[in-house]
């Protein structure tokens, strides 16, 4: 399945002013419209669950939540697949729309979405100062790890490839880990 792309350009102020749309991002001012997969939202969710979890069991842990819009600038407004936020940044129960930068985005992979993934959306989160990013790429079975050491962070300066045999794991996420062993089950 191939992503849908909206023929007309358009501004982040013009994309926020639409009535909220599930499952879109504006990707340098094209509306991109992608359906996930089943395995796509399994692994979204269990990583979710487990940053969850970990954020439950110890204060000052921040927040986790699933996607919201996050503005990046005048052309780019994303939503990744999970997000989490240290403590006091995230955005609580507010309806509030769009919502911060977060401290980690998690983009899962989808076939129609993927190349955006990897290439725009990372360099944009690079560009914007996000501290951490997790790209995980389902075909594969592996999650990439970017981080900036940094902050604010100039860029990535860190990144490392976890096969299914790997635990992830984080300096922003003390104690945190995940046999992705877990999260790609055969």
């Amino acid at each position: 399945m191939e992503a849908m792309v909206a023929a007309q350009r358009m501004t982040a102020e013009e994309y926020l002013l639409l009535p909220e749309q599930p499952m879109t991002n504006l990707v340098e001012g094209e509306v991109v419209v992608a359906q996930p997969l089943a395995l796509h939202q399994a692994v979204a969710r269990d990583l979710f669950l487990a940053l969850h979890q970990w954020v439950s069991a110890g204060a000052q842990r921040g927040e986790v939540t699933f996607p919201l819009e996050v503005n990046l600038d005048d052309h780019n407004v994303y939503a990744p697949d999970v997000l989490w936020y240290r403590e006091g940044r995230g955005p609580g129960r507010s309806e509030v729309r769009p919502q911060p930068l977060p401290d980690l985005a998690v983009e899962v992979r989808s076939p129609s979405t993927w190349r955006y993934d990897i290439g725009l959306k990372k360099a944009a989160y690079e560009r914007h100062g996000l501290p951490e990013l997790w790209l995980v790429d389902t075909a594969a079975d592996e999650v990439i790890s970017f981080r900036s050491a940094s902050s604010p962070a100039a860029g990535f300066d860190a990144g490392v490839e976890l096969a299914r045999a790997d635990t992830l794991s984080s300096p922003l996420l003390p104690g945190f880990a995940l046999a992705l062993e877990a999260l790609f089950p055969r």
